[in-house]
């Protein structure tokens, strides 16, 4: 997060994308949810069948929430505050089987973060584990935990039976992640690359090496989910919108 991307998020609510033409290549619009619930300025997308994990932060009192929502309906279900003294913002989030990982961080970059591990069914906190840097999206899959630092520069490769073990190296893109998610053996990254545009990144895991980059418009200022050709954003602050566009025959998957 940059103060950069505080102003573009602070306009996303009037300048959210509307139609595919404002957006993502290789891609169709197909349909924009409303989420009916108190979102503050969002931060992570993920989804879990039926249920939508959102996390959002409210800078004006220093607090960041963990929001889920009914996916049919659009409805808020449950939420619950992830504030840890002075780490406060929540970040990009994947869910993995029945845990749901969390990055909260100080607002400022070179400081510190916790990756929580949520239970999805209590919405309890299971554990913690610190990384003395500000880290602002995780991707969780088996063993590993791939997270990204202030405007994903550097991202950490972490064990998480050993989580004193971790591998840092430079982000192979322009791209400030956001949301990184691991879907059929690759990761799915999604940031900005200027103030008004973005872009989804496929890349090679373990080798962390861009296979696929598609342009995104505006979509990818904050939340991002795939599922299989399903390409899922939540770009605006609260009242937020989930919007999704489908990958057409020969788009990256």
């Amino acid at each position: 997060m940059t103060l950069a991307l505080l102003l573009l998020s602070s306009l996303s609510v009037a300048a959210a994308p509307q139609s595919n033409e404002d957006g993502v290549e290789g891609a169709r619009f197909r349909e924009a949810i409303a989420l009916d619930g108190e979102i503050f300025h969002v931060q992570g997308l993920a989804l879990q069948g039926r249920r939508v994990w959102i996390t959002s932060v409210d800078r004006f009192t220093r607090r960041g929430y963990l929001h889920l929502f009914n996916r049919a309906t659009g409805r808020v279900v449950r939420r619950v505050e992830l504030t840890d003294g002075a780490r406060y913002h929540p970040g990009g989030i994947s869910v993995d089987g029945h845990s749901l990982w969390v990055p909260v961080a100080e607002l400022r970059a070179h400081s510190s973060a916790v990756l929580v591990e949520v239970d999805t069914e209590t919405m309890r906190v299971r554990r913690r584990i610190p990384v003395a840097d500000h880290l602002g999206c995780v991707a969780a899959h088996g063993r590993w935990l791939v997270a990204g630092n202030w405007n994903s520069r550097l991202l950490y490769v972490i064990d998480r039976d050993a989580p004193t073990r971790m591998r840092v190296i430079p982000n192979p893109s322009a791209t400030r992640y956001q949301d990184i998610k691991f879907a059929n053996g690759q990761l799915v990254a999604g940031g900005p690359r200027t103030w008004w545009s973005g872009t989804v990144d496929w890349l090679d895991w373990p080798a962390m090496t861009v296979r696929r980059s598609i342009a995104a418009g505006g979509y990818t200022a904050e939340g991002m989910a795939i599922e299989g050709r399903n390409l899922f954003f939540a770009p605006e602050d609260g009242p937020a919108r989930l919007y999704r566009s489908r990958l057409e025959n020969g788009a990256a998957v």
